[in-house]
């Protein structure tokens, strides 16, 4: 699929899938044609990971401010996710797919939680594509839940005040087994992260495209990695101070 060098890509994708209604509302359809769209759009990308042995994926589902949306599409989108668990599992079984869920999923059905639990059970020994979805996730609630397990630690005597640091804050977060995303997809054109592992991005690398989330593809993935491969990623150094190190990096 592509024959850029292993080093090169990113180890950790993060996606967010925006533009599915704006999809139907083009064609005339109902915005729940969009979100159907939207899934194989999903399955073109995770399969496009697999194949190009990309370590993580994590993708922005359902965010914390879509129970705003009409009832009746939050209910469309809460029933295609519990169909979409139920229907993939043995897929991604055989791809040696993990799937998580993160996110504050208590407000779910106890059906949906349990079909949660039962494929990230199912696949928790996995060693390919590690791949997350955000469901009922917000990046404030992260930091204000990684915040609270602290502050317990601290309540209990685990953790004095000046033991907190950087470190012990992420650990407190989701994702933190995983290394924090390097590369950050956004579909439809808009140009912000909305409340999405907002601690975790900090360095990532940002890549904003025009087209919508059904028609995003795996030419589009490769597209937007081959750009993600032309950049410098400096970390607060100078470019100078970089291009030795990947020099060193290249030629090891």
């Amino acid at each position: 699929m592509n024959n850029m060098p292993q080093t090169d890509l990113p180890q950790h994708i993060a996606v967010i899938m925006d533009g599915n209604g704006r999809w139907a509302q083009m064609r005339g359809l109902m915005r729940t044609a969009g979100h159907r769209a939207g899934l194989t759009a999903l399955r073109r990308v995770v399969e496009g990971c697999v194949e190009l042995k990309i370590p993580a994926l994590t993708v922005f589902a359902f965010s914390s401010e879509n129970w705003l949306r009409p009832r009746q599409e939050v209910q469309f989108l809460l029933a295609l996710f519990s169909r979409t668990l139920q229907r993939e599992i043995q897929r991604l079984c055989d791809e040696n797919i993990r799937i998580r869920v993160i996110g504050d999923i208590n407000r779910f059905s106890p059906r949906l939680q349990a079909l949660i639990q039962n494929a990230e059970e199912l696949t928790k020994n996995n060693t390919g594509l590690q791949f997350t979805v955000a469901a009922n996730y917000g990046g404030r609630w992260d930091i204000m839940q990684a915040a609270k397990k602290i502050a317990a630690s601290v309540e209990s005597g685990e953790l004095t005040v000046d033991n907190i640091n950087e470190e012990r804050l992420n650990h407190a977060l989701c994702l933190a087994d995983l290394p924090p995303p390097d590369f950050l997809i956004r579909t439809s054109g808009e140009k912000r992260i909305s409340n999405f592992l907002m601690w975790q991005l900090a360095y990532a690398e940002l890549y904003f495209t025009d087209t919508y989330w059904p028609d995003f593809d795996k030419s589009a993935l490769i597209s937007a990695i081959n750009e993600f491969t032309t950049r410098q990623r400096r970390f607060g150094l100078t470019g100078a101070q970089v291009l030795p190190t990947q020099k060193q990096v290249q030629g090891a």
